[in-house]
């Protein structure tokens, strides 16, 4: 398992973890990449995040939706609904986004099921969230949960995977690059 550590600061506020506590928790953990989302703050709050962030971890550094902090981090990760408020065309937005980050910087976007991990593979992505695995906190509707059919939707992708949403550790995929896990590392 190859583990992506979502840094969610709502998260780390409701169960009272520090940044630091959670990013040592991460690198312990063996994380390679770490990706900061924070949905509330103002884009100042989350500029020194990221900049605490890699003073703390070498690995690489993701922002959530706010791109124009990318000169703080390793590169980007956009929701579809993210990437609509770009430009209704999906594909168009990516390639925006793309000649905003640079050829440089890591690109991935939020994908749901086989319909857009096909639309994916036709983008300039580095990698693909696919997901809900199962419920979580956030994401309660139940007609898309992917289940174990998320591992054969993956195989579909030309991209690296990173599986979303309620993944465990103890969690095992055969066409997955990355897990990604939030509040389970706690």
């Amino acid at each position: 398992m190859r583990l992506y550590a979502l840094c969610d600061q709502d998260m780390l506020d409701i169960q009272g973890i520090s940044l630091e506590k959670y990013i040592s928790i991460a690198k312990d953990n063996g994380a390679e990449i770490i990706q900061y989302r924070n949905k509330h703050a103002d884009i100042l709050f989350i500029k020194q995040q990221l900049i605490a962030i890699r003073k703390m971890y070498d690995g690489f550094l993701i922002i959530n939706d706010k791109y124009e902090l990318i000169e703080y981090c390793d590169g980007v990760h956009l929701g579809q609904e993210d990437l609509q408020k770009i430009d209704k065309e999906i594909v168009k937005a990516v390639k925006i986004i793309r000649n905003v980050i640079g050829k440089d910087k890591i690109l991935g976007i939020s994908t749901h099921n086989t319909e857009e991990v096909l639309q994916a593979n036709e983008m300039d992505l580095n990698y693909i969230g696919l997901g809900p695995y199962r419920e979580t906190n956030t994401k309660k509707d139940l007609s898309h949960i992917l289940g174990d059919r998320l591992d054969h939707i993956a195989s579909e992708s030309k991209h690296y995977v990173a599986a979303i949403g309620g993944v465990k550790k103890s969690d095992t995929f055969q066409n997955v690059t990355y897990h990604v896990i939030g509040s389970g590392l706690l």
